[in-house]
């Protein structure tokens, strides 16, 4: 079921007055509501999806409760290794086995050697990457007595597949988001409007802006070699601004959507193209799978302590499996390769945490030396999300070699082909400077429209939400799935 889609549209309403209005009562029976209910929104895309995610529940549940009540340290990295090895291995095999069967194949076959793997008849389950990273952290935690597990099955059950975030994120931690299932929760009124205030903006993105920019980015990447550079030039920014109001529209429907059930959800996303160098810009993006990264690989491993050896041989192995972690695809492996490159000098020369705070935190614009930085920053990003889109490091290869050729220099045009184009490319460009003037003005917090509350009347604000409901009415394109569904 999408957020942006009408099944929801009736499914959120139905949901949200059933579990205030009659399952009030008891926490309980609101958290077997919310399970059911996560399960039917999880079941519309496949019901046979549910099968995967009940086991990964009832294993992490007993799990859980084991390592914590052995005392043999062995034993105890047993159950550890138990959870790992069955929620990796699910992992593997439904995202990566076909991947690395076809890359032996075509290993041996540069050899002349004829040697054939089974590929598997198999479709990827929805936000299994998710779901699985956050039952991971919950059996890590518990292993390195951070918390404690709970034995409340219903509050377990609901924390793994509860159903704003259970496709694609923020990935939660145990700590934050297991304790507000087990506690008796009200219904706050400000709260719930913040929600709305939240998932109408992540609605605009995701509808207005995302949507729109990936008519022009499909097309574009698709007929890339018929192009000259400048179009090139185009689709790279197309499709930056698609994956970032596509992505983080998720996020803030998402979190929104969570405090109209009394949930609250942890940050995602912040303001990460206003960067001012590649470091601060992954402080900012997918905050909860870099710092799940970051937690759970980077550290363990050693981080940035040592050697330069092993701050170099860290930094690329962070990357690259964050990379890997995006889909079973070359370019996913180079791209996160491209990423450990860009952010390595920073990190040997200590630079990696510089720009803790955003950007004019005490001024209204940046100043001449920041504006550039942030520029800077958002040119290169957009040329490495140029190897995340393409569909082979061949086509990455060309894609590039077009852009760095003299038609750089000529005029970008766009063949419209089979589909006709609701809007110019010039109407998408001002839409997206509304997204920015909007971001800008509202970086000091956690999401923009939550200044509004601050520094706006209430006619006023009404007028801003009528126009971002105005424009997702007009601006509406063809229903598209959230890309970081596939991952």
């Amino acid at each position: 079921m999408l957020f942006n889609s009408f099944d929801f549209a009736v499914f959120l309403p139905i949901t949200f007055v059933i579990y205030w209005f009659i399952c009030n009562k008891n926490t309980k029976f609101q958290n077997f509501f919310l399970i059911i209910s996560s399960y039917i929104f999880y079941g519309w895309w496949d019901w046979r999806f549910l099968i995967l995610i009940i086991f990964s529940s009832f294993l992490d549940y007993y799990l859980g409760i084991q390592i914590d009540k052995s005392k043999n340290q062995r034993l105890r990295k047993t159950f550890l290794f138990l959870s790992l090895f069955f929620n990796l291995g699910l992992l593997g095999i439904f995202k990566y086995y076909n991947f690395f069967a076809v890359s032996f194949t075509e290993a041996f076959s540069l050899f002349g050697s004829e040697f054939r793997v089974n590929q598997l008849k198999i479709i990827l389950p929805v936000g299994i990457s998710f779901y699985t990273f956050q039952t991971l952290s919950y059996t890590f935690d518990i292993y390195k007595n951070k918390i404690k597990p709970t034995k409340d099955i219903f509050s377990f059950f609901a924390f793994v597949c509860f159903f704003p975030q259970l496709v694609a994120g923020p990935i939660e931690r145990a700590a934050n988001l297991l304790p507000q299932f087990i506690r008796k929760r009200t219904f706050n009124f400000d709260n719930a409007k913040e929600g709305l205030r939240q998932g109408l903006f992540g609605l605009f993105k995701k509808v207005v802006i995302a949507d729109n920019c990936a008519i022009y980015a499909n097309n574009i990447f698709e007929n890339y070699e018929i192009y000259p550079g400048s179009t090139l030039i185009l689709g790279a920014i197309f499709f930056t601004f698609q994956i970032y109001c596509d992505f983080s529209g998720y996020s803030d429907i998402a979190i929104g959507t969570s405090k109209l059930f009394g949930f609250n959800l942890k940050q995602n996303f912040a303001y990460p193209y206003f960067s001012r160098n590649i470091a601060e810009f992954w402080r900012r993006w997918h905050i909860s799978l870099s710092t799940w990264f970051r937690d759970y690989l980077y550290i363990p491993i050693g981080g940035s302590k040592g050697s330069k050896y092993n701050k170099i041989k860290n930094t690329f192995i962070i990357f690259i499996v964050s990379g890997f972690w995006h889909g079973a695809n070359w370019t996913f492996i180079f791209w996160g390769a491209a990423n450990a490159l860009l952010f390595l000098p920073l990190l040997l020369f200590n630079k990696n945490r510089n720009y803790i705070e955003i950007v004019a935190k005490e001024t209204f614009l940046p100043n001449f030396r920041e504006l550039t930085k942030i520029v800077c920053t958002f040119s290169i990003t957009s040329l490495i999300w140029v190897i995340f889109r393409s569909e082979s490091i061949f086509d990455t290869i060309n894609y590039y070699s077009i852009i760095f050729s003299d038609s750089i220099f000529s005029y970008p045009f766009i063949i419209e082909e089979e589909t006709n184009f609701q809007f110019l490319p010039k109407t998408i460009f001002v839409l997206i400077f509304v997204l920015i003037s909007i971001d800008w003005l509202g970086r000091k917090k956690t999401h923009p429209l939550k200044k509004l509350e601050l520094n706006f009347k209430k006619p006023t604000r009404w007028l801003i939400y009528s126009t971002l409901c105005f424009l997702i009415f007009i601006f509406k394109a063809d229903q598209q799935d959230f890309i970081y569904f596939q991952f």
